[in-house]
């Protein structure tokens, strides 16, 4: 499928700062499931600095921003092919050792709810991928889809005992399920397609993905009960969604920030 995205992050100020300075992980990732056809990434007004790509296989790339400012736009633009793997991640480049996304965060700690999630998924299975698939099902069975139900800093846990959430809510405690059963877990962000079926959805979207002995790298969207396929561009990934951000920085300055955020994501001809 051919994917166009449009994406607009701005930053406003009430007093006009001195710099910002910011890490941008908005580049689509290099997989057998995505072949980019074009795309930019500028800030308004800023100076790009240095890229690389880091041992988890994401590009990432610093800009800066000299004021005094009141503004401070980040904007993607771009295209990019993909096709259904089935929620694999074949083709990935990547240097970590599936073990380091074995380590618990903050928001991504299992209390007694998502530990007994975890246990009935194990009851139910014992082969690795039917227990991925049955850790994904239960949690999108116990947190319904809810828009503005969480705000930004909202943990796994938290999440489970309201009962309701949004993408990055299904992920966290996707995540915190299976790295208690011993089975690396991540939080991966990007973008999804809706082909107009009526499936909530954000078009900024977030899912997990399980490392599957044998298999690797899988991803889970609960959100959707689903696993990502050629709807989805994934950008990058991290521990949870605060290590995995797609835009990560520091402005200096007295002024109060505010944050408005246009994705738009669509087909494009074939």
């Amino acid at each position: 499928m051919i994917l166009t995205v449009a994406h607009r992050t701005t930053y406003s100020y009430d007093a006009p700062i001195r710099v910002a300075v910011q890490s941008l992980r908005l580049t689509p990732s290099v997989f057998d499931g995505q072949r980019v056809i074009d795309w930019t990434v500028a800030v308004e007004g800023g100076q790009k600095g240095a890229g690389f790509r880091d041992g988890a296989g994401d590009w990432i790339e610093s800009w800066s921003v000299r004021g005094p400012a009141d503004q401070v736009t980040v904007s993607v633009t771009g295209t990019v092919d993909t096709s259904d793997l089935a929620g694999l991640l074949t083709g990935h480049r990547e240097a970590v050792n599936p073990a380091v996304y074995l380590r618990e965060t903050p928001a991504t700690r299992a209390d007694a709810a998502l530990t007994g999630l975890a246990e009935t998924a194990a009851a139910e299975t014992a082969e690795p991928l039917a227990r991925a698939h049955a850790l994904s099902r239960l949690v999108a069975e116990a947190i319904a889809y809810r828009p503005g139900a969480t705000e930004a800093h909202t943990t796994a846990a938290e999440a489970m005992a309201l009962g309701e959430g949004v993408c990055q809510d299904h992920a966290h405690a996707l995540i915190a399920a299976a790295r208690t059963l011993g089975m690396p877990a991540r939080y991966a962000s990007g973008y999804l397609f809706a082909a107009g079926d009526g499936t909530p959805h954000e078009a900024a979207h977030a899912w997990a993905e399980l490392w599957v002995a044998g298999l690797g790298w899988i991803g889970f969207d609960p959100a959707n009960r689903t696993c990502p396929d050629d709807r989805y561009i994934r950008l990058g990934s991290g521990l949870d969604a605060r290590d995995a951000a797609p835009i990560r920085g520091i402005a200096r300055g007295p002024g109060r920030e505010t944050l408005d955020v246009s994705v738009a994501v669509a087909q494009g001809q074939q």
